[in-house]
């Protein structure tokens, strides 16, 4: 349903006609209080609308110079919906495009090679893939080997980790191996201390632990509210699973 701009008398002057508070959490208070314009706002009015968007832009501009700060970050993409591996996927190939070096580390998949990896492939030597896990438990029904597995792809990303030619690390499924038992939340928190200081990780999987989501900059939580395979019997498909 498209909402159309309140009709009526004109509205009174907005009350945000006052200089901005210092602090960031007034400017971010203000931004959510000018709100994002379109048929959200209540003017009717265009010379109302305008006001409205011209101090939302003065807020916004006060609320990015504020924010000056550069460092690596932890990204956590967790929950039970789709889109987890995909969102660190996003980050590959924004770091890739801007010309930097990444690592990416896959824990549990393994059995097959995914259709990003191909296509990933282009950038040459800028990336380092390596799937080190041979499949679900399901299909593996190996706990020491995959224990192995495990402690292997985990040694391989200490390297990465640790090397300041890396803008970004991606840890891919890294938190089923820690809630499977395989890998050691301090094991982990020690390696995230190695990296350089701006040097980017992002850690995906279901059941990211406290520890983890504590220590984390960014926290993504992906919610299941449909899938195919559930509803509607539809199996993985090229290009949307893998």
């Amino acid at each position: 349903m498209t909402l159309s701009p309140r009709s009526g008398p004109p509205q009174p002057p907005l009350a945000i006609e006052a200089e901005p508070a210092a602090t960031g959490e007034d400017l971010d208070q203000a931004a959510q209080e000018l709100g994002m314009g379109g048929d959200l706002a209540p003017e009717a009015d265009q010379d109302g609308y305008r006001r409205r968007m011209a101090r939302r832009l003065e807020v916004q501009q006060q609320r990015v110079g504020e924010r000056n700060l550069e460092k690596g970050l932890v990204l956590v993409f967790t929950g039970d919906g789709k889109g987890k591996t995909t969102a660190a996927l996003g980050l590959v190939l924004r770091t890739l495009g801007h010309g930097e070096q990444v690592a990416v580390v896959q824990f549990i998949k393994g059995g097959w090679q995914p259709g990003e990896a191909k296509a990933l492939q282009l950038f040459g030597d800028a990336l380092h893939w390596h799937a080190l896990g041979e499949g679900f438990t399901w299909q593996t029904q190996d706990r020491e080997r995959d224990r192995e597995l495990v402690q292997r792809a985990w040694e391989r990303s200490r390297q990465y980790l640790a090397d300041p030619g890396r803008k970004l690390v991606v840890l891919d499924e890294v938190n089923v191996a820690l809630k499977l038992g395989y890998l050691a939340v301090e094991q982990l928190l020690e390696g995230l201390a190695l990296r350089p200081e701006l040097t980017h990780v992002a850690l995906t999987g279901r059941g990211a632990p406290k520890e983890l989501l504590e220590r984390a900059d960014l926290v993504t939580e992906m919610k299941m509210v449909r899938h195919p395979f559930r509803e509607q019997g539809v199996k993985a498909q090229a290009g949307i699973e893998y």
